[in-house]
């Protein structure tokens, strides 16, 4: 039995290395390019089969941001941030936006499948229309 049957593991990869290089370009040249890291994210989930999926698999690519964050490519931390709680609700935090921001691109892709099924079901409906019917 394999574990990762239901996985696209390239959209995994591939999804998590575009969102951890925008960190990085992003801490590099300009911080507004810390937004385009989400781009990665909402890839890791549209690529996933289902919604449970996508959720999941954008928490497991937020990880490289949470090691990013830590190495302080997102800024300094002081005060509360710098306790172990602190450290963990960063993380969690870090985590649960990569799942939604993954449970978002599932779902856009789980709608946009069902508006593809309608509109070629729309499409047919007057096919044959004004067509002799020869018996």
């Amino acid at each position: 039995m394999n574990i990762f049957s239901g996985i696209n593991v390239k959209a995994l990869i591939f999804g998590a290395a575009m969102a951890a290089a925008c960190i990085i370009i992003g801490y590099n040249w300009n911080d507004w390019l810390y937004a385009f890291s989400a781009i990665g994210l909402i890839y890791v989930g549209y690529g996933q089969p289902n919604i449970k999926t996508g959720t999941i698999m954008g928490a497991l690519a937020a990880t490289p941001i949470v090691v990013l964050t830590f190495q302080g490519y997102l800024g300094t931390f002081d005060g509360f941030f710098l306790t172990e709680t602190g450290i963990m609700s960063v993380a969690l935090l870090i985590i649960g936006v990569g799942a939604f921001i993954g449970f978002v691109g599932a779902w856009t892709k789980r709608d946009r499948i069902k508006a593809v099924e309608q509109y070629n079901k729309q499409k047919n409906i007057g096919k044959n229309k004004n067509k002799k019917k020869s018996d």
